[in-house]
């Protein structure tokens, strides 16, 4: 299965709770932070939610 990086470019101040979560469960604390996930529907659902917050790059 492929990877991709999600990359946190925008701060989560002023987001909702939901998305703020979902930074967390992405594995996303700081600003410029980068993860390394398996593209799964999963991964890819929960960067999509969080789309205007991070950038994704594939591997």
């Amino acid at each position: 299965m492929a990877k991709v990086i999600i990359r946190q470019v925008k701060s989560s101040i002023g987001s909702t709770k939901k998305q703020v979560a979902t930074l967390k469960a992405l594995g996303l604390k700081k600003l410029n932070q980068a993860v390394e996930h398996e593209a799964s529907p999963q991964v890819l659902g929960m960067a999509n939610k969080v789309n205007h917050l991070v950038r994704v790059e594939e591997v």
